[in-house]
């Protein structure tokens, strides 16, 4: 498992927009009191959300799919973007999909 780290500037713009788009409003320091662990999908860059950097929210498990976003790499693939919650519909993960499977070359965040 890769370790969990503080959420990036890059990162927390994706959790802004699906939020957003799923209607999820967030405490006003969420930014500075969230932390991510990379999921290991070959490079397309999901990741798992925490409130600690322990992860003892580690436990909470997979609820639904609240919002999506899809945009096209620079290499003209397809790359699909959700926002998972957990069981009490509070932010699990961000999964990204490029329907090739390589690594994601730069992440498009449609604006807000």
């Amino acid at each position: 498992m890769k370790p969990i780290r503080k959420i990036n500037k890059t990162e927390i713009g994706v959790l802004e927009y699906l939020t957003k788009k799923a209607s999820i409003q967030l405490r006003n320091d969420w930014s500075n009191n969230l932390f991510i662990q990379q999921l290991d999908d070959g490079g397309m860059g999901g990741f798992l959300i925490f409130e600690s950097k322990d992860g003892k929210d580690a436990k909470r498990k997979f609820g639904k799919q609240v919002s999506e976003f899809e945009f096209t790499d620079d290499d003209g693939v397809l790359v699909l973007v959700s926002l998972n919650v957990d069981q009490n519909d509070q932010p699990f993960e961000v999964d990204i999909w490029k329907t090739n499977f390589d690594p994601v070359i730069k992440l498009k965040i449609p604006p807000l």
